[in-house]
């Protein structure tokens, strides 16, 4: 009996390492036609005029981070908050 419990415990850590070890191969991770992906054609479109915001115009640097700032100061608590009254 007690042979049989030693080669349960080889077989369970056996098993253990095998599915351990199975979790840590990895697939290539590139494209199967091996061109690249041109990602530069979408970002140098000229903005749609449903999702612009009114003050900003495309190209001007100015203009994006005034709304930059503008964002960050929607979300920014204190300036939101009324103060409380005495």
């Amino acid at each position: 009996m007690n042979i049989r419990f030693g080669t349960l415990i080889i077989g369970v850590s056996l098993l253990a390492s095998a599915l351990t070890l199975a979790g840590c191969g990895e697939r290539p991770q590139t494209l199967e036609s091996g061109a690249r992906k041109a990602d530069q054609t979408v970002a140098q479109q000229p903005a749609d005029k449903s999702e612009v915001v009114p003050g900003w115009t495309d190209g001007d640097k100015a203009s994006w981070e005034q709304q930059i700032r503008n964002r960050s100061q929607a979300q920014n608590e204190y300036t939101r908050s009324t103060p409380a009254k005495p």
